[in-house]
This record gives C-alpha cells, structure tokens and sequence, in this order.
C-alpha cells in the first residue's frame, strides 16, 4: 500500500481545541478524502487524529496546514517537516448521534462514547451541534438524562473530600443580581458544614458569580489546588471551567450558547454533573420564576424540581428545591464589581445593605442547615442570621479570600466604580410597580459588564419604594460614550421601570 507524505505548513490559529489539518483540495481528492473525514498524522512516534478541512489557495498539493493545537500535539515549530497522513474512520460516535437524531434511545455505552469523544476533541463543532439539536428535537428519556449526567462525571475530574455531608446550592438564573452564593457559602462554611462551589463565568448575563468573586480574589485552579483550600477551609467559590471537572459539559455549553437551545434532559445533566463532581451529597436548587425568568410559571417549576430529585435520587444525591420570586432583580448592583459591592454590604451588615438580597440569602441558607442532622426543620434560618450577624460569616468569607490569594482586608470602598456615569430620573412621581430584569441586564452588557469589571448599573429605587419626579432611579456606569448611547437606546426601546 502506497504511503503519503507532505509537508507542514504552520496556521498560527487556534481551533478551540479541536485538532483540524487542512489539505489541497485537488491532493484531497486524489486520496479520496472529504471535508470532515479523519486522517492520521504521524512524525515518528507522534502523531495525532485531526478532522480535515479543504483549501484550493492557501495549501499546496504537496502541503498539509496545521493548526496551533495539531502543530503543538506534534511538537512541530517550523514548515517543509515531512509528515505521513493516513486516512482513519470516523469516531463510532458519529453513529451514535445519527441514532439520536433518528429519535433512538441511547445506552449508557452509546453516551460515554460521544461525550468521551467531546472531551478529547474528537468531535468538531458542528457534529457538537448536531447532538445538543438532537437531545432538543427527540428529547432525552429520564433513564438517558441519568446516564449522561453519569458520562459527564466519569469523563472529568472529581474532587475527593471524604466527607459525609458535602452541600451545594444551584440557581437556573434569568434574575438580574442575584448574587446569593458569595453570601450562603461563607454562612454555610461558618456553621460546619464543608461546601466546594464551582461556579460559571457569564454566558448572557452582566455578571456570572466566578466573575464577581473574581473582583475579590482568584477563581482560577486545579482539581488537587481547590482540594486543599476546602479541607483547610471547609468552602471555596471558584471558576469551574479550569478544574476540569464535568468538561464536556463546559464545551456542551459553547455549543448550546450560539444555538439558544436548552434541552430540558441537557441542563439537568449539566448542572448534576457538576455538583457529583464536587462530591456533594445534598444540593438545593432554587427555581426563580416569572415572566422574563427561565421558568415561567409554579407548574413548571414544579415538574422541574420533581425531576431534579429524581435525578439527585439516581446519582445518590439528596436534593431539595425552593420556588422563588423571579419577577425583580435581586440587590441594588449589576455587574461584577457592583455585584460584589453587594455582597460585601450584606456580610459586613452595612446599614445600606440590599436587604432583599440579605433576606434571600439567608433562606437558602437556612434550608442548607437544616441538611444537617443536628439541626431541626424551621431552625436553619434563624441559624443563619446569627452566623451572618454576629460576623462569623464574614469572618470565614475573609478566609476564603485570603486561601484563593486575594486581599482579605478589602474594604467596601475599595469597590467604587472608577467609569463614567449617568443618572436616570423618574419622569413621574408614583411606585415602583415592576423592574425588567432583561432590560436591565441589557443595559448592563451594552455598558461594558462583564468584560469591564466596573461597568454596569446600580439601582437606587426597587421593588415597592415610592419615587417622587426628577429622582434618582438608577445609575448607569460605562465606559465610553459609545457604550452610553446604546445603553440610551435600550432604555428608550424598553424602559425597566413601571411606575404606576
């Protein structure tokens, strides 16, 4: 059999990870070979899988382009090595999607082998694609969704505490604010109990809490490096996405993000994956609802929540949910240094503390509590505010600074925002009768949040306060006059007060 060598030539661009070669279209052609199909690549004893991409400009007959990812993979630095190709099958999980798409139920077997493949970048974005459209078009029956959640498990890492009692809090968003972790996880810390959170970046909000912890302290660490802070400190708030632990979901969720697409069976194996990751062995999710929520009603809140235990039951995970208000933004801050801001309020019990926050937080709190076999049903929360009172909760929030290497000491004046702003007045005297949490989140990220630390908007009128005309309803602050005018303009399209 006759043997192909050509010679590289670098792309100095990343793929994302996935290992993608380029070949001449005519070349391609000779060998049989399509736009899609697998080679192998090989110098030496090295070599690589990579999914072939067309060229008929850039790459000669006797070339192959590679990528950042295949050129590192192959510790290749320059142009002209010679490079042996060979043509491979295709991953066995292609058919496994198709099967999908076909409306098949799946296996345990069958799921591991395509989220095995998403994890060692196997799959390209658009055969990524084609399974998350799959798991919303067809659906994943309970007995799959299970079965994924284990998959996404088993192809991470996890955390080993040896604890018997490992508590975890989760929110399915669509609130502006709402940053309740930075506060329940010191509270729940300080009681005893041991709590890893791993938290998000944004992905469509101002703020996600990895980006407002990160205002205090790093998120960013190894599986082995968050370990070692939770058993000397009992908590952390970090960054999910660099520990590695339930990775395929991290990639499911770039696919998903462009797609606007959120199979119900997905996002409930994405989000269990990550607390079996961590150990946790009781979690509490709490389901805001309300028109511009992702949950709309009490009956759908419900279903969802039923099928959270359900999935907890599986994976031998106690799981609890609440149903909350999610017709208002939560605190007086949007945006991760105003978010922060917050935070740092209600733990130093600040007198202008956002107290719809503080009230929230020490609900959720105080069910997490009351996991605890020493302490009975309806004590939790009154647990809670003592710890939060007295200052023990900020006490343990200054360890878990201090233990990610941030400033313990940091003050709430630390925290002003050093961008332009801008009043927005009241037209008209009355009450405040209604906030939209999607134009206020709108007006956030087009002010420069997340990416611009102290961009954002700070609410000085919610829910119920009486405004008089030419008040003071919010503050906007920005970074540009660019940034400015469409904050304007999303303001005038949709304005997020109703005063009535």
């Amino acid at each position: 059999m006759t043997r192909t060598f050509l010679k590289s030539k670098l792309i100095k661009v990343e793929t994302g990870n996935i290992m993608v070669a380029v070949l001449n279209e005519l070349k391609a052609i000779e060998l049989g070979i399509s736009a899609g199909d697998r080679i192998r690549i090989s110098k030496g004893r090295k070599h690589v899988n990579a999914i072939v991409d067309l060229s008929s400009v850039d790459i000669l007959p006797d070339e192959i382009g590679l990528f950042e990812e295949v050129s590192m993979e192959l510790g290749i630095k320059k142009n002209n090595v010679k490079l042996e190709i060979k043509q491979v099958p295709s991953p066995k999980s292609l058919e496994f999607i198709k099967k999908k798409i076909n409306g098949k139920t799946l296996t345990y077997d069958e799921i591991y082998e395509i989220i095995n493949d998403i994890v060692h970048n196997k799959l390209s974005d658009v055969e990524m694609s084609a399974f998350v459209t799959a798991t919303y078009t067809e659906g994943l029956t309970f007995e799959e969704t299970v079965n994924l959640t284990r998959a996404v498990v088993n192809t991470g890492d996890t955390l080993h505490l040896k604890k018997k009692l490992i508590v975890d809090k989760h929110c399915l968003g669509g609130v502006a604010g709402n940053r309740t972790t930075m506060v329940v996880v010191p509270i729940i810390a300080a009681f005893g109990l041991t709590m890893p959170k791993t938290s998000s970046r944004s992905i469509t909000s101002p703020a996600g809490t990895a980006d407002t912890m990160e205002v205090l302290t790093e998120v960013e660490f190894s599986a082995k490096e968050l370990e070692k802070i939770v058993r000397r400190i009992g908590a952390c708030i970090a960054f999910g996405g660099t520990v590695n632990l339930a990775a395929a979901d991290d990639k499911l969720i770039k696919v998903r993000h462009p797609l606007h697409l959120d199979p119900v069976g997905l996002m409930l194996a994405s989000i269990m994956a990550k607390k079996k990751a961590v150990g946790s062995t009781h979690v509490l999710i709490d389901i805001p609802i309300g028109e511009e929520a992702k949950v709309k009603t009490f009956d759908e809140a419900e279903l969802l929540g039923t099928l959270f235990e359900r999935v907890g039951e599986k994976l031998n995970m106690k799981v609890e949910y609440i149903i909350t208000d999610g017709n208002f933004p939560i605190g007086r801050g949007i945006g991760p240094l105003l978010e922060a801001r917050d935070v740092l309020m209600v733990l130093q019990q600040h007198e202008k503390r956002p107290l719809d926050l503080e009230k929230k937080c020490l609900e959720l709190a105080g069910i997490i509590i009351e996991f605890s076999d020493k302490v009975k049903r309806g004590q939790g929360e009154k647990i809670a505010e003592e710890l939060l009172k007295s200052g023990r909760a900020w006490q343990k929030m200054k360890e878990i600074i201090k233990a990610q290497k941030g400033n313990p000491n940091i003050k709430i004046e630390d925290l002003e925002p050093r961008t332009l702003s801008y009043n927005i007045k009241s037209e008209k005297s009355g009450v405040i009768k209604k906030i939209s949490n999607k134009s206020i989140a709108r007006i956030a990220l087009a002010a420069g949040a997340p990416s611009v630390m102290d961009a954002g908007v700070y609410l000085h009128k919610i829910k119920g306060d009486e405004v008089k005309k030419g008040e003071t309803l919010m503050t906007i602050y920005y970074k540009s006059n660019e940034k400015l005018k469409k904050c304007l303009s999303i303001l005038k399209e949709n304005p997020p007060y109703t005063i009535k």
